[in-house]
């Protein structure tokens, strides 16, 4: 094809200027700064993307909408079509005398602390975690600016550490001056009970207090240790008022933490709380497509649809299930068909730690022990003889399951989160009062159990 008479790359100009009003700047970076206009024809403007999975996704995305735009402002009905070329490869050749040796190295700067396999390029966003991946785009851009502190939380496997990595990957190659320190809260904890020990806290205070961008994983770790949270707590002031950026993940908002400082709860709180949910059916498959893309292997459309049909928890699972079939593949020497990824996954698709519990179960067992029905459970009557064991079975569900409070609370008709933390708080402090109701709860833990497993 030649650009020659049909030249539409002004109108293709015009429509980017367009989208890039249109939507958020974070979104734009993220699929409109990788494309380039390549030839147009009569009909057809060929647009050059760096891989399928990223033609995939813009097609999904955007494509009805670029057609549109270039009909209206050039009368003709123009198709769009990609075509597939590695775009850093091919720079690389112009790029190779015109660029200083500071620059090359800039893209290849990669942190100690950090896995360089944890970016913003292989993070598929879907309706699930767009909010919380532009938001870490922004911080990445501005750190110390934007969004200052920041908690990413949500469930094992869902993406946190990829996200908070990609934040510190994307700051240390953008912004070489900066001293950017990574850590889990775990570790955080070890070292300052070392520094104890050794009688070195000035050398722990100078590390974290004096950094740019702070990353904390992991900090339902924190509830218990108070002094690991009294040092936090005044790293987090230190910080805060440098304009120093902080990041912090969690398996759960922070509200839901037990035996956390008031003080340090309000500090996490203080800035922008964004969540993971589970991915929907179409983000499934495009993380699949993307792991397949770089794996290099061949797997059948339906075997991608099987998988993503029936392992719906989080991205780990998924990856766990494709690793595997290729490893199956590999060691056979056979193609993936349907009949194989089946065989092969049948313990994914009815995996007992997301099957086993259910709050109907639970409501059932402790209705039937308190002499009352399911229903009265999840009605609005508030007597005694009902709401007590209400609250027993809502702390049951949080501890021996991986429900979110929003979800026990639609469960028992509808009711707001906070009643269930306010539940579950109350049997917590009843217990230490009541001798008998911890045993009784333990009681009813072991008939659930028992009652899931002959089930």
């Amino acid at each position: 094809m030649s650009a020659g008479h049909w030249d539409y790359e002004p109108f293709w100009k015009e429509v980017i200027d367009q989208i890039k009003h249109e939507i958020t700047e974070q979104e734009f970076i993220m699929w409109f700064r990788n494309i380039e206009y390549h030839a147009s024809d009569e009909s057809q403007i060929i647009l050059n993307v760096p891989s399928s999975f990223y033609k995939d996704q813009v097609t999904k995305r955007y494509l009805s909408l670029l057609e549109n735009k270039l009909y209206d402002l050039s009368g003709n009905k123009i198709k769009i079509g990609f075509n597939i070329q590695l775009k850093v490869h091919e720079k690389s050749k112009k790029e190779k005398k015109e660029e200083p040796a500071p620059v090359q190295k800039k893209t290849v700067r990669t942190h100690p602390q950090l896995n360089k396999d944890y970016n913003f390029e292989c993070f598929v966003i879907g309706e699930n975690n767009s909010f919380a991946a532009n938001a870490a785009i922004a911080i990445a851009k501005n750190p110390g600016t934007a969004y200052n502190p920041c908690l990413i939380y949500g469930g094992v496997g869902l993406g946190k550490t990829h996200l908070i990595q990609a934040i510190g990957n994307a700051a240390y190659s953008e912004f070489p001056h900066l001293k950017i320190v990574y850590v889990t809260a775990e570790t955080f904890t070890n070292e300052f009970i070392l520094s104890i020990k050794e009688k070195a806290a000035h050398k722990f205070k100078n590390k974290y207090r004096k950094v740019d961008v702070l990353l904390i994983d992991d900090i339902h770790f924190l509830p218990g240790k108070v002094e690991t949270q009294e040092e936090l707590f005044h790293t987090f002031n230190a910080l805060y008022d440098a304009n120093k950026q902080m990041v912090f993940t969690c398996d759960r908002p922070v509200s839901e933490l037990k035996s956390l400082s008031d003080r340090l709860r309000s500090r996490f709180e203080r800035g922008l709380n964004v969540d993971l949910q589970p991915p929907n059916y179409e983000t499934r498959i495009a993380i699949l497509k993307q792991k397949i893309e770089t794996k290099k292997v061949a797997i059948p459309d339906e075997v991608i649809e099987l998988i993503c049909k029936n392992v719906t928890t989080n991205v780990r699972d998924l990856e766990k299930a494709l690793t595997k079939l290729i490893a199956y593949a590999d060691l056979v020497n056979k193609k993936i068909t349907i009949d194989i990824a089946q065989r092969q996954l049948k313990d994914f698709f009815t995996h007992p730690q997301y099957k086993n519990i259910t709050l109907a179960l639970i409501q059932k067992a402790v209705a039937d022990y308190f002499g009352i029905s399911s229903n009265d459970l999840k009605c609005k009557k508030r007597t005694k003889a009902i709401a007590f064991p209400r609250q027993v079975a809502m702390f049951i569900s949080r501890e021996i399951t991986e429900f979110s409070t929003t979800e026990v609370g639609l469960d028992f008709g509808g009711r707001d989160h906070t009643t269930v933390m306010h539940a579950c708080q109350k049997i917590e402090n009843r217990m230490k009062t009541d001798p008998t109701l911890e045993p009784t709860v333990q009681h009813l833990i072991k008939t659930i159990k028992t009652q899931n497993t002959s089930g």
